[in-house]
């Protein structure tokens, strides 16, 4: 199963201050080990929502906005696509990377990981009972 680990961007990243070196060494590491197990697919960072932009559809009409965007918490920050056998699996790893700002952070660090299974268009199943 494939699932994308989605991680909320944080008001420093979002004011452009780059990450901490040791924390950027330590995801590496863990991708490499993670991509080499084919475990991970892909994975990226995103720039701050400055750089961006929305484009919403509303009355049949389209909106551009540029950012930066309000409401960080609600900002990904990057991303992960993985392949685990279960959700539990996905978590697991989940808490592993989120672990690993813990440990180089310290105590203080306060962030979000979001693990959400991708819809699978083999089997169309995108009901309830495919839920957990």
């Amino acid at each position: 199963m494939r699932f994308m680990m989605i991680v909320k961007a944080d008001p420093s990243y979002e004011a452009g201050q780059r990450p901490n070196p040791a924390l950027i060494a330590a995801v590496g590491e863990l991708s490499q080990k993670l991509t080499k197990s084919g475990v991970m697919l892909l994975s990226g960072g995103l720039l701050p929502s400055s750089a961006g932009a929305r484009v919403r559809v509303s009355g049949g009409k389209m909106i551009v906005t540029d950012g930066p965007f309000a409401e960080t918490k609600e900002l990904i920050g990057g991303f992960a696509i993985l392949e685990a056998a279960s959700r539990e699996e996905a978590i697991r790893l989940g808490k592993e990377f989120m672990q690993l700002h813990v440990d180089v952070l310290g105590q203080s660090y306060d962030g979000t990981l979001e693990v959400r299974q991708m819809f699978d268009g083999a089997n169309g199943d995108c009901s309830e009972a495919a839920r957990p």
